[in-house]
């Protein structure tokens, strides 16, 4: 009997794989068993390497993720290098901090494009794909703790990633007779470069770690887990949910 957490056989994709939260899903989803291909504007060297290392196999296709029209090509390019996509894990993301009243356009505009808009893209061109091939299929987007929460200083990011918490249950709703599940992994507070800048001031990394349970920082490995649970078909009963790995915060 194959262990339902085993993706042998399954090709993902994954954006945002150099660093951080992407990287460690993307290893992850490799030690299960999953082929991957790395999407970004660099190529993620170490994480290629690691996935090497693993015994896993990793191809990269270059893309910018700031702009919708990049979609069909990134899922092209992907079922050229592997084969047809069976996971996808919409992971790139940025963030501008800015005081509301003073938050610019450009940073407005920047962050939805690649926080939402080219997330719904690429998971309609995944879509498409599992759909004419008559193929199951699992997409999984990373939201954040600022899908359910305000957050301060970060208008756009806040505005893009409950967007995208949205949309997860909307493309559930939609896809989920076509045997596509989509899903939500919400990510607490991280160590990764996006939060270099919290951890460095000493009143606001103490007030978070006050908050959390858990009492630390999450590690990217961390959310391995629940990226393999939800590519897996241990998942394939659960549509539409968003996941908090967050060391307790959501409880508090």
């Amino acid at each position: 009997m194959i262990h339902p957490f085993n993706l042998q056989g399954k090709n993902a994709v994954v954006t945002g794989a150099n660093t951080g939260l992407g990287q460690a899903i993307a290893v992850a989803l490799a030690r299960a068993g999953a082929r991957i291909v790395l999407v970004g504007r660099s190529t993620p060297v170490d994480t290629q390497a690691m996935i090497v290392d693993a015994g896993g196999e990793a191809v990269v296709v270059m893309a910018d993720l700031s702009s919708g029209d990049v979609a069909k090509h990134v899922i092209a390019e992907s079922e050229a290098a592997l084969g047809p996509v069976d996971i996808l894990v919409n992971n790139a993301g940025i963030i501008r901090r800015q005081d509301a009243l003073e938050f610019s356009e450009l940073d407005w505009d920047e962050v939805m494009a690649t926080n939402l808009k080219v997330p719904f893209f690429l998971a309609q061109a995944a879509a498409q794909s599992m759909v004419s091939g008559k193929r199951p299929g699992k997409i999984i987007n990373i939201a954040s703790l600022l899908s359910l929460q305000g957050g301060i200083r970060v208008a756009s990011y806040t505005a893009s990633k409950s967007g995208l918490a949205g949309l997860t249950r909307l493309l559930a709703n939609e896809w989920a007779s076509l045997g596509i599940n989509v899903n939500a992994i919400v990510p607490g507070y991280f160590a990764t470069n996006n939060t270099a800048a919290l951890r460095q001031d000493e009143a606001r990394n103490r007030q978070i770690l006050e908050r959390i349970p858990a009492g630390r920082w999450g590690n990217p490995e961390d959310l391995g887990g629940a990226a393999v649970f939800l590519a897996s078909g241990a998942s394939d009963y659960v549509h539409g949910t968003l996941i908090p790995v967050d060391g307790g915060w959501m409880g508090r």
